[in-house]
């Protein structure tokens, strides 16, 4: 699904001292699968998802996606294909304040129907959030709750490849594992890129890519092109 050829990002190319947050590396990644990405902070990590995903473009080398090359298409192209392919969780769940959990889930929905509704409250459902919350706004709910939503808002256009930086990070091992489980379920069919710091929620991962100042290290269960 994605071929990744010399990819490197430099920052401050304006100074004698550039940083390369990426360091010209290939890399290549399946149409499934549960592929975790884990290293320090500044290794990288959050660059090579934001390449990935369009949000940001590389410095120099080439991102393919299913034969589509990043680097020719428009901006109006790339919104296209973040909409309708890619789902994404991040850090900080970014979810609208003034809006209850189910519209927040259902807002990120390419279409709006009642199966859409159906949709997004099966997925809290499933993520261990129950119907008396459906209504409850961001500032009701706990911080795991708020992360539970704001993936399964990532999940509901079921986009071909789910990025997720640190989709663990505000919640308890239980819970972790929990989301685990439903990103492993969802990999079967789709392809599903978890960033982290915890080694332990990528013991069910197809594949973990580490990272180190900018390049890959290890792939284990995988291989380095």
């Amino acid at each position: 699904m994605f071929d990744i050829k010399k990819i490197t990002m430099i920052y401050d190319m304006e100074k004698s001292e550039k940083i390369y947050a990426l360091g010209g590396f290939d890399l290549m990644l399946p149409d499934k699968g549960l592929v975790g990405i884990i290293g320090p902070s500044g290794s990288g990590k959050s660059t090579l998802m934001y390449c990935l995903s369009t949000l940001k473009n590389p410095t120099d080398g080439q991102i393919i996606y299913n034969g589509i090359e990043f680097g020719a298409l428009k901006n109006s192209q790339r919104e296209n294909l973040r909409r309708n392919e890619f789902g994404f969780v991040f850090q900080r769940h970014f979810l609208v304040p003034y809006m209850s959990a189910v519209d927040n889930v259902a807002l990120a929905a390419v279409s709006r129907s009642k199966t859409t509704m159906d949709r997004a409250k099966s997925l809290l459902l499933s993520f261990g959030i129950g119907e008396k919350e459906f209504k409850k706004r961001p500032s009701k709910l706990s911080g795991g709750q708020r992360q539970r939503t704001a993936i399964a808002r990532a999940m509901i256009n079921e986009p071909k490849v789910l990025f997720a930086d640190e989709p663990t990070a505000a919640l308890d091992h239980e819970n972790a594992f929990s989301v685990m489980e439903i990103l492993k379920d969802y990999s079967k069919e789709n392809l599903v890129l978890v960033i982290t710091h915890d080694h332990s929620i990528l013991k069910n991962a197809d594949s973990v890519i580490e990272m180190w100042d900018g390049n890959i290290s290890a792939i284990k269960g995988g291989e380095k092109v």
